[in-house]
């Protein structure tokens, strides 16, 4: 009976000595779709019961969607509440715009590129926060339009206004005679 109580006294005693571990919620937007060449606004936001500290991480990761380019890296980290740029891929084109202690940290890409279509990654750690699911951000870069395209498009708008105008004209005319 002594041993029972000891078992019960040690079980208590590591049950309040150490801190749980709870789960950390990550945000970020489902797809995020702009022109090649112009800024891509990455967002992710994170819930944690933790205060954030030094210890706080946030790593950002990508998975590419070219068949021939199926890499996987961390264009940004942030770690002991340092950035580090990740890659050659994205050194000098990525940028930590948001506010870790507001739970955002969010990330800037510019200019974008036709291999920045993928998959981007969100991962925060918030000791004893640690258990999570990355938020995910499917990046697509599409073609910027022409000033060409625009030029094109107001032209035949504009005729096609012209004719159906004119047919409008025809139409009261005939029926005045």
């Amino acid at each position: 009976c002594l041993k029972l109580e000891y078992l019960k006294t040690l079980v208590l005693l590591s049950l309040t000595a150490t801190k749980p571990s709870l789960a950390i919620d990550i945000y970020a937007d489902s797809e995020v779709i702009v022109q090649n060449g112009t800024i891509g606004i990455l967002r992710c936001t994170f819930k944690s019961y933790e205060v954030v500290g030094s210890t706080t991480s946030v790593t950002w990761s990508f998975q590419s969607s070219h068949p021939d380019n199926q890499y996987s890296n961390a264009p940004y980290v942030v770690l002991l509440g340092k950035e580090y740029a990740g890659l050659d891929e994205f050194k000098d084109r990525v940028q930590f715009i948001g506010d870790i202690n507001k739970r955002d940290v969010s990330i800037q890409l510019s200019p974008t590129q036709f291999s920045d279509n993928g998959t981007f990654f969100c991962d925060v750690k918030n000791p004893p926060d640690i258990k999570g699911t990355p938020a995910r951000t499917e990046l697509r870069v599409v073609l910027k339009e022409s000033s060409n395209t625009l030029v094109i498009v107001g032209s035949i708008s504009g005729a096609l206004f012209l004719l159906v105008l004119i047919a409008a004209v025809v139409c009261i005319a005939m029926r005045m005679l």
